[in-house]
């Protein structure tokens, strides 16, 4: 068999190329669609999905790890010291440190998760809520009770598993 010139071997393959292709797209289109229609219908998220940080205020003593160890130092937190009566009759009063501020710039954020796993009182938490989108981008800045509000989304922690030991220096 003759050996065909370069350009007629091209001609030959992109008929052969653009069948190929045809038969991917046909095949797609028998498919049914897989896309949700978001703002009508709602997709429910995994059970321990990231989606927003919130924060129980109570929990926070004011210590700066979670701002100290952001990478992007998106959050931002102010406090004070006040005496409180001691805890046993005779002791002294004594110091505790109070939140005043505590913002967190979503803009900024870049979602690690390294300010909710270097909190050692569990005062950060993720949540599932991802609908919190802005208008503006300078909206994005979420202070403490909008924090807080998410903390009711937060699902339950899940129980450990068949044979794990329970974490050490956490009490019951």
């Amino acid at each position: 068999m003759p050996e065909l010139p370069e350009n007629v071997e091209r001609a030959v393959n992109i008929p052969l190329g653009l069948a190929k292709g045809l038969k991917a797209t046909f095949m797609t289109m028998l498919k049914p669609a897989v896309t949700v229609q978001y703002p009508r219908v709602k997709e429910t998220v995994a059970p321990r999905a990231r989606g927003v940080i919130s924060l129980v205020e109570d929990n926070c003593t004011v210590c700066m790890l979670c701002a100290r160890q952001c990478p992007d130092w998106c959050i931002y937190i102010e406090g004070h010291k006040d005496k409180e009566p001691p805890r046993r009759e005779g002791g002294k009063p004594r110091t505790v440190s109070k939140l005043d501020r505590f913002d967190i710039d979503y803009g900024l954020c870049m979602y690690c998760g390294i300010c909710v796993e270097v909190c050692p009182f569990d005062a950060l938490h993720w949540s599932p809520e991802f609908e919190y989108s802005e208008p503006s981008i300078a909206d994005l800045l979420h202070d403490k009770t909008r924090l807080g509000q998410w903390e009711q989304t937060v699902p339950e922690q899940p129980g450990l598993e068949a044979g794990a030991d329970a974490p050490k220096g956490k009490k019951k």
